[in-house]
């Protein structure tokens, strides 16, 4: 992979024996993370619930990045398992460790174990801005049109 950015990682003492983030595919966009929990008591998400996961990662990304942590499509479409706070930032700045918030949307519990793929994390560059207070701004043909008022 020509280009590709160091990001030192770390794993805390729960997640020893578990792999670091891959790539599952020569193009994929993101890498997968995986559920940092105890073998002997994985985590079990009622229907509707919601909880924080540990992956047990912690990550310098370099300045001027960003890593999202979105869903997995598996599970979300197998079992309605998706990433609460989609995307999940996890800033430049942040060395701690990074935790997967999981919301069962299913009709069923989910069991969560020790090295499942739960979320993916993509590295991104951030563009700062610098906003600047304004009396007016430009009009547009769509204009105030919000929440499906375009293709109408």
């Amino acid at each position: 992979m020509s280009g590709a950015i160091k990001i030192d990682v770390r794993q805390l003492p729960h997640a020893e024996g578990l792999p670091l983030p891959a790539y599952q595919s020569s193009q994929a966009a993101g890498l997968d993370l995986v559920a940092a929990v105890p073998e002997q008591a994985p985590l079990v998400l009622a229907a509707g619930q919601h909880a924080m996961v540990p992956t047990g990662l912690v990550i310098a990304l370099p300045e001027g990045f960003e890593a999202q942590v979105r869903p997995r499509s598996g599970l979300a479409a197998r079992h309605g398992v998706t990433v609460l706070n989609t995307p999940g930032t996890v800033d430049a700045d942040y060395r701690g460790e990074i935790n997967v918030l999981l919301v069962n949307l299913g009709q069923e519990a989910f069991t969560i174990r020790r090295g499942e793929r739960i979320a993916q994390m993509i590295v991104a560059p951030v563009t700062r801005v610098e906003l600047a207070r304004a009396d007016s701004l430009p009009a547009t043909t769509r204009g105030s049109g919000g929440f499906g008022s375009t293709g109408r």
